[in-house]
């Protein structure tokens, strides 16, 4: 049976861990949870699962990275994959990545940090209704 993931994607490793522990906490073994610390390593882990018959179903990206930021890689992995749910986590964005992410990427949500998982998990439920309506 295929796996279905939630992938993390920050390049502060401690925001990761603290992430994915409480999605792990909300939805226990429904998902299998990956991260990564780069939009480059995000591609590596999307690319992987989708070749395996895997499915990524939830990107929660940062915005402020480096080489790329979380807006243009939202907005790429939408151009490849637009039925990944996509959401942005923050501290510094500014409204016009976010309003360009919610045009060009069909973002979900986007949290400022520090979010609250029930928030993200309240996101991810709408969009997954989203999808099917």
């Amino acid at each position: 049976m295929a796996k279905e993931y939630i992938l993390c994607v920050d390049d502060d490793r401690t925001i990761l861990m603290s992430l994915r522990a409480q999605l792990k906490r909300q939805y226990g073994e429904r998902y299998s949870y990956e991260i990564a610390e780069s939009a480059e390593e995000a591609w590596e882990i999307i690319e992987d699962a989708f070749a395996d018959g895997d499915k990524v179903d939830v990107v929660i990206s940062d915005w402020l990275m480096p080489e790329v930021k979380g807006d243009q890689f939202l907005i790429d992995l939408h151009g490849k994959y637009p039925e990944i749910i996509k959401i942005m986590l923050t501290g510094q964005a500014d409204q016009v990545a976010i309003e360009r992410s919610e045009r060009d990427a069909n973002l979900a949500a986007c949290f400022s940090k520090p979010w609250t998982v029930a928030d993200i998990a309240e996101a991810i439920e709408h969009a997954k209704l989203e999808k099917i309506a």
